[in-house]
């Protein structure tokens, strides 16, 4: 039977209402804000389809174009890679230098040499590319299921969590052993743990996906249990104990890593040891009192260098408030603190500076549009939010923070 178009749109409606009925408790989650994630849901509860805001009904359509069309998208695995293991094992993640090349004064290209700054493509034969689509995919569909409630995002999400992380034939071994090799010279480094970053995205996608039927009590506890394995590796290995060591962009983005795991775990005390180290190991030596980064502003990337260390700064003090550490607010002697990082490099972004810094691809400000959204939300600074909608060529970025940092 048929139904007419305003029978049509209240059963949607009653349905939706239905889905949304039993959870009331905002998601545990560690990176996004779940109170204002259970309070977005909320509205989508009351309109259906956001049709009260004009920026989040273009936000959720914009989210369902994505996750749509992960829908029919092949899942991928570590499995798939085509390029040997250094170890043999398929199930290992390995991925090439980016910025490594084939030698040119040798005949066989090797050793590789460095030209920073420059993606060799390469790597896209290696694992890195999968992981990140593996993990944009969950988190698209893992969001589309907490705001929606269609259980098609949320079993594909599962499924793709389980190829990647779970199934015995496909699954990833917990390490990074073989992450950013360099040819001719080793067969892995610890830099390369920052690839697989996106699994700080991972934890939160699996707490969205809690209370879906497709998402396993039993999917729940294994996944914990190979990010623990994973997390005993991250902080034991020599690649891990390297990463920790780095003072740049990859020292930073380290604690984001480990911390985030351990709170995953259940490790809430490691978890505060590495917020509380951070006020000096990253804050205090990363950024200078007028609020510069001088080990990003040397690269040949420095303005996408600066603005990726000063997300992972801010997503240290997201997870200090977990643990009771104030990272937002804190301020050595000399002045150095995330909020004076925001404000130096703010002038560039609108405009009122000119960037003179090595950059030699053109320069992208739309990263700062969900450090601006928190920035308002922390420091209860109405401009940030302003100037978030006035940075130039941001183009859907802001829709697309309307739903992972709503106002």
């Amino acid at each position: 039977m048929r139904l007419g178009p305003l029978r049509g749109f209240i059963l949607g409606h009653l349905l939706l209402c239905t889905v949304f009925a039993a959870p009331t408790d905002a998601p545990q989650t560690i990176g996004l804000d779940g109170k204002a994630l259970l309070q977005l849901r909320g509205e989508a509860v009351k309109t259906a389809d956001f049709t009260k805001s004009a920026s989040l009904a273009e936000s959720l359509k914009m989210l369902r174009s994505k996750a749509g069309k992960r829908l029919t998208e092949p899942l991928v695995a570590v499995t798939d890679k085509k390029v040997a293991s250094p170890s043999g094992n398929r199930h290992d993640y390995v991925s090439l230098g980016r910025y490594w090349w084939p030698n040119p004064k040798t005949a066989s290209g090797l050793p590789y040499v460095q030209r920073d700054g420059e993606v060799n493509p390469e790597n896209d034969a290696y694992d890195r590319p999968r992981f990140e689509r593996m993990v944009e995919a969950v988190e698209q569909l893992s969001l589309a299921w907490f705001l929606t409630g269609e259980t098609r995002y949320a079993e594909r999400a599962a499924r793709q969590l389980r190829v990647w992380f779970l199934d015995d034939a496909t699954r990833m071994t917990p390490h990074l052993r073989h992450a950013q090799l360099i040819k001719g010279i080793n067969d892995g480094r610890g830099v390369g743990l920052i690839d697989v970053r996106g699994l700080t995205s991972v934890v939160d996608s699996e707490v969205l996906l809690r209370g879906a039927s497709a998402w396993r009590a039993e999917d729940h506890d294994q996944l914990v249990a190979w990010f623990r394995d994973y997390f005993k590796w991250l902080t034991t290995s020599k690649h891990g104990r390297d990463e920790a060591a780095a003072t740049n962009n990859h020292g930073t983005w380290y604690d984001v890593q480990a911390a985030t795991i351990a709170l995953f775990i259940g490790d809430t005390a490691s978890a505060r040891r590495i917020c509380e180290e951070a006020r000096a190991r990253r804050i205090a030596k990363h950024i200078e009192p007028d609020g510069r980064q001088p080990l990003e502003l040397r690269r040949t990337l420095s303005l996408n260098y600066t603005l990726f260390n000063l997300d992972g700064l801010f997503r240290l003090a997201r997870l200090g408030e977990h643990v009771g550490v104030d990272l937002w607010h804190y301020r050595t002697d000399d002045g150095r603190s995330i909020r004076g990082a925001l404000e130096w490099v703010l002038p560039f972004a609108t405009g009122n500076a000119q960037w003179s810094h090595k950059q030699i691809s053109k320069q992208d400000f739309r990263p700062l549009v969900r450090l601006l959204r928190q920035a308002a939300r922390v420091y209860n600074e109405p401009a940030y939010e302003k100037t978030a909608g006035q940075l130039p060529d941001i183009g859907d970025e802001l829709l697309w923070v309307n739903l992972f940092y709503p106002r």
